[in-house]
């Protein structure tokens, strides 16, 4: 079983146990800001299955049909993640909508407001342990599932406030107005689990500071060739591709345009661990007016 595999198997079980305790605490003050707390928990849990399945399969060597690898999995899995996300806000805003309309008081508050409490120590603890973990292993689908605990923790943090002044006050619609606050930063979390996943689909490049020690890389290791040109990355789950032209003497042997490509490899490989390199090697009458001029 690999690294992230285990990480993906203890987010279910931390989820299973934290939606446990919540639907416990709900179940003793009956407030629906707790319930949309617990309903947050059940897409954790059904998030946290979606991830398990996801690193398993992405772990999974290329084959015939998948020359590149299956590391995309993960990224389908953390679109999967936004989108149960966005139904869990939506449920939370049925019962806050339902709690509007028939108010009242939450009963045994110290109670359930300590389990909330506990259960919400808990996922702050593994949502620090999925993100540092995952983003050390590339694995979107454990840094994905980290944010979105991140999420319940901020949310709930916001619950325990807003019942505390309920309670305080003696005005009951606080409840259900947290539960609405609560709704509003799933979606806004949703929405950006989404969008870096989507990116991840399409192919985006690699950020800008990357691309920059890339070239730098390029430019320091390809002693003995021209230039370099049409540089193309893209991250694929926990995989990153690079290919780009170099330009080398067209005197130059086979073996001596192998041995510059060689170098250049094992320099990116060591700012790039792990990375996919292809290189397209061209005779001096191909270069461009653009590119990275080897030093």
């Amino acid at each position: 079983m690999t690294s992230a595999t285990k990480l993906a198997l203890g987010s279910l079980l931390v989820g299973i146990a934290v939606l446990g305790i919540k639907l416990l605490a709900w179940r003793l003050t009956g407030s629906v800001a707790l319930l949309s707390d617990a309903l947050e928990s059940i897409v954790n849990v059904a998030a946290a299955l979606a991830a398990l399945a996801a690193v398993r399969y992405a772990s999974r060597p290329a084959d015939a049909n998948h020359p590149y690898g299956h590391h995309k999995a993960e990224l389908f899995s953390a679109v999967l993640e936004g989108v149960l996300i966005v139904i869990a806000a939506l449920m939370i805003l049925r019962e806050a909508w339902g709690a509007f309309s028939d108010p009242r008081m939450i009963t045994a508050p110290v109670a359930g407001l300590a389990i909330n409490g506990a259960a919400s120590v808990l996922n702050a603890v593994w949502a620090l342990v999925l993100i540092r973990r995952g983003r050390l292993l590339r694995s979107p689908a454990l840094v994905a599932d980290g944010k979105h605990l991140r999420a319940d923790v901020i949310s709930s943090a916001g619950v325990i406030v807003g019942l505390s002044a309920a309670v305080l006050t003696g005005l009951p619609w606080l409840d259900p107005l947290m539960a609405v606050l609560v709704a509003v930063n799933i979606l806004w979390s949703g929405w950006g689990v989404m969008r870096q996943s989507l990116g991840g689909l399409m192919d985006e490049a690699l950020p800008e500071a990357t691309l920059e020690g890339i070239r730098a890389v390029i430019a320091e290791a390809a002693t003995g060739a021209f230039q370099a040109h049409d540089l193309r990355t893209r991250q694929a789950g926990s995989a990153t591709f690079v290919e780009f032209h170099l330009v080398v003497p067209g005197e130059s042997t086979v073996n001596q345009a192998h041995e510059v490509c060689d170098r250049v490899e094992a320099a990116l490989e060591d700012l790039l661990p792990g990375s996919v390199i292809t290189i397209h090697v061209e005779p001096e009458e191909k270069a461009k007016r653009t590119g990275i001029m080897v030093h």
